[in-house]
């Protein structure tokens, strides 16, 4: 039911109604300056929305401009629907990661798949059709009931939107830590391709220009989305039910074809998703980008609800909703290309040229604000940081050295780590091979699609570990863009660029802040060195429950460009004999290891250290050694160590198995986490031309004996057991925690 009689302009000053939209009195004092006037309901929730967070990046914005945007590839940086990057030939892969972690945890189905809804339209509103769809996931532990109903339905939800719509969900990475117990983290990403005259932007451009509404008709469902995912989650968030949206997959996939087909027609001028925030934020910032303005009729929007005010249709966050600006006289092409399809488009306003956004309901100016003033002119605070006790006392610890008297219990027991363990029981839920490009499904390093008509392909992947960014934001940050140049690399590709999602707590806390700053100054410097730009992404902060926040996660995705399929390489051994090789030493680095987590139930201690000086030197050596053909498989050395990677690459084969010696300190050659190391199997007679270009040790061969034999140079047998038992550990350990009754 709605809110007949609103509150006048006075009584939400009188009462600080505003602070209930999360405007602080300054920032209500600055809407008054700004409009000259008191704001009306509906213009305080507008302001409300475009100020948050989540829209205005109010409190990340200082920090956001340290990360390089720009490269010879790059066609479109951040500010726009997604980001886009040159892969030759006239094409361009678009890319883009957000957040839809508030959601999740309330509603985990719903708020999963409008996450996947969203990020689809941000791509396709660029000119782009979605290929792929990733995600990078976060949850509690898995022995409670509330976690495993949590990933169910985010699973669940993550691969009935994927499913229905017919785009692959290849990849993606799942981590489990008491850390995310109450606020767990879904973020999804997705891939698209476009020629580069298709290329399109958010852009309300051309006076006198019609402003057309298309897509699903408005409802009450996600009223104030953008203000609840900029504050933290409490025992009451129960009560925000209504702020989740519903998605419908199969209207969106009507949504996408009727858009990619409007996309070739002259009379589109500019496009825009309706995501966080809907009408508001699609049209002030169209208007800002172009510098004109907008004046709607609320009247003429499409609703599925009685008597919906004009605040309650700005501030809606139904889904399958874009914005469009058509050509002053093309209206009806418009009209008749989305009634072939089933939808509705729908005139409703114009371009003005006096910079504002005015808004009529029944005959009457509801609403007049300066455009600018919403989009680019949004509040920006310098939030105070001060680095938190925990580091310095992580800092000054000696350096941690487990005690492990049994190796082969131990790698079974890494194994069996949800986060380690086989994540087939979430990718077998995916329709990971619908439209049939997928060259390398889930399970390797990185997924790879083949680009039709040409012989290239992309690689893609998300990565992160939040244990290491919180031991050492700066660290961390590097890590994380690090590990996803690995696994792009390891795959056959060059690295092109980096989207982001950075999950972070509350900004309000300096310590939290520090956080920020000090993962994005590691981000920045890695994506310098490896040359991956950061052409767009998403900024998730208050991820809080009851004052206790997440890990700083802050999550890469990248892509990476195979220019010949014939590059393509997994990380799984292929025959044997093939010789196997270490790239990197190990060092006593166990802080933040799978290791501690498992012996100690925490971590602590030091992160790895990392050099990005010998980690591009050595990507640069392994894609070299793959695009002359003498690498077999490539693995990267992460999660576990040396011992859990050289048992991934065996995993799914029923015959191989290894047979390889270390020298030096057993625990760190099996268990260690030292960064920038990888596992490669080569062809014997490629032995001496490998060598030349890899700086290697060969550690031992691959064998038939269907087991993994791990010695020490004094004699001393360290690991025998079998692939089968292996596997059996590894896949069988999540379906069990979810069967369990915790």
């Amino acid at each position: 039911m709605s809110l007949m009689l609103e509150p006048s302009p006075e009584m939400i000053k009188q009462e600080k109604l505003y602070q209930q939209m999360g405007v602080s009195d300054d920032e209500f004092s600055l809407i008054e300056n700004i409009l000259g006037r008191l704001p009306n309901y509906t213009e305080i929730g507008i302001f409300s929305v475009m100020w948050s967070e989540h829209c205005s990046y109010k409190n990340s914005k200082p920090v956001l401009k340290k990360f390089p945007t720009t490269g010879e590839r790059v066609l479109q940086g951040p500010g726009e629907g997604a980001g886009i990057v040159d892969i030759g030939d006239d094409q361009a892969v678009v890319f883009k990661i957000e957040s839809h972690n508030h959601p999740s945890a309330i509603e985990p189905y719903q708020g999963a798949a409008t996450g996947v809804g969203g990020i689809i339209r941000d791509v396709f509103s660029m000119g782009a059709r979605p290929i792929a769809l990733l995600n990078s996931l976060r949850f509690g532990e898995l022995t409670s009931p509330r976690v495993k109903y949590l990933f169910e339905e985010v699973v669940a939800g993550i691969a009935g939107y994927g499913n229905c719509i017919g785009i692959p969900t290849v990849g993606g990475e799942v981590q489990f830590d008491p850390s995310y117990e109450g606020n767990p983290l879904v973020n999804a990403m997705c891939v698209g391709l476009i020629n580069h005259e298709d290329i399109k932007k958010g852009q309300a451009k051309g006076v006198g220009n019609t402003v057309m509404y298309v897509g699903a008709k408005t409802g009450r469902d996600g009223i104030h989305g953008a203000t609840f995912a900029s504050e933290e989650l409490t025992d009451e968030s129960d009560e925000k039910r209504p702020a989740v949206q519903v998605g419908d997959p199969f209207m969106e996939k009507l949504l996408l074809e009727a858009c990619l087909e409007v996309i070739q027609s002259d009379a589109l001028v500019g496009i825009q998703d309706m995501g966080a925030a809907g009408l508001t934020s699609s049209s002030s910032e169209m208007a800002s980008k172009a510098g004109s303005g907008i004046e709607m009729n609320l009247d003429l929007v499409p609703q599925r609800e009685e008597g919906m005010t004009p605040y309650e249709m700005m501030l809606s966050e139904s889904q399958e909703r874009m914005l469009l600006v058509i050509k002053k006289g093309r209206e009806q092409e418009v009209i008749d290309l989305f009634k072939k399809y089933g939808l509705e488009a729908v005139a409703i306003g114009k371009v003005t040229d006096d910079k504002m956004l005015r808004l009529f309901h029944k005959g009457e100016v509801v609403a007049e604000i300066p455009v600018d003033a919403l989009a680019e002119e949004a509040p920006v605070y310098h939030k105070p940081s001060s680095e938190p006790k925990y580091y310095r006392e992580f800092q000054e610890m000696e350096n941690y050295i487990p005690e492990v008297s049994d190796y082969k219990k131990t790698l079974v027991d890494l194994l069996k780590q949800p986060t380690i363990a086989s994540k087939e029981w979430v990718y077998d839920q995916y329709d990971y091979m619908v439209r049939t490009n997928t060259v390398v499904a889930p399970g390797s390093d990185a997924a790879v699609l083949r680009i039709r008509g040409t012989n290239k392909a992309l690689a893609m992947t998300t990565d992160c570990n939040s244990r290491y960014v919180y031991l050492d934001p700066e660290i961390g940050g590097k890590i994380a863009v690090a590990e996803a140049a690995r696994n792009i690399v390891c795959s056959g590709a060059i690295p092109l660029a980096i989207t982001d999602c950075l999950n972070f707590g509350s900004p309000e806390k300096p310590d939290i802040f520090w956080q920020l700053e000090k993962a994005v100054d590691g981000m920045s410097e890695a994506c310098r060195m490896l040359n991956t730009p950061v052409i767009g992404g998403n900024v998730s902060l208050y991820n809080e429950t009851n004052g206790t926040a997440v890990y700083p996660t802050p999550v890469v995705g990248m892509v990476g460009l195979i220019e010949d399929m014939a590059h393509i390489t997994t990380q799984h051994f292929k025959n044997e004999g093939d010789l196997i090789y270490l790239i990197g030493e190990a060092k006593q680095e166990f802080a933040g290891s799978e290791l501690q987590k498992l012996l100690e139930g925490k971590i602590f201690g030091k992160a790895p250290s990392i050099d990005l000086n010998v980690e591009m030197s050595r990507l640069e050596q392994i894609l070299t050694a793959i695009k002359k053909g003498l690498i077999q498989s490539a693995h990267d050395v992460s999660e576990g160590g040396l011992s859990v990677a050289l048992a991934e690459c065996l995993m799914g084969s029923n015959t191989l198995g290894v047979d390889v010696v270390l020298s030096g300190d057993k625990l760190a050659q099996l268990f260690s986490e030292t960064q920038s190391r990888f596992i490669v199997s080569v062809k014997e007679e490629n032995k001496e031309q490998f060598e030349q270009f890899v700086e290697a040790t060969l550690i031992g061969k691959v064998t038939n004996s269907g087991e993994l034999l791990i010695k020490h140079e004094s004699g001393e047998e360290l690991i025998k057991a079998s692939i089968d038992e292996l596997t059996r550990a590894w896949k069988g350990a999540i379906p069990c925690l979810l069967k369990s009754r915790g």
